[in-house]
């Protein structure tokens, strides 16, 4: 069975992706901000996260071209930077204690706009 997960915001563009969660005191159950590439985005894909200026700590899910988990990161607090996962095409963002050991690296993920 695959995961299911639902994004609220989506960061596709510069701006937004610069933006990300800063000024936010938290993400509330079941909201979620997909960082991807835009139609036309000239940006490079998203292989790395950070959590500087955060207020509360993440689960992220990085994921492939293909929907697939390809490193997964629970409870990553303030002020750190995840790990380079070059195979990553986005990154799903979402509140600590989301993901609670039910997505391995190499699981299909289903993401929905809520």
């Amino acid at each position: 069975m695959k995961a299911r997960f639902t994004y609220t915001m989506r960061a596709d563009e510069g701006r937004s992706r610069a933006r990300g969660l800063l000024g936010r005191s938290g993400l509330g159950s079941g909201e979620g901000l997909l960082i991807t590439l835009g139609f036309a985005s000239r940006l490079v894909p998203c292989p790395t996260i950070h959590t500087l200026f955060m207020k509360f700590p993440i689960d992220a899910l990085f994921l492939d071209g293909q929907w697939r988990a390809v490193h997964v990161v629970e409870n990553m607090p303030p002020w750190r930077f995840s790990a380079w996962v070059p195979s990553a095409r986005s990154v799903l963002e979402l509140p600590a204690g989301t993901l609670r050991g039910t997505v391995r690296a190499g699981d299909q993920v289903e993401v929905r706009a809520a």
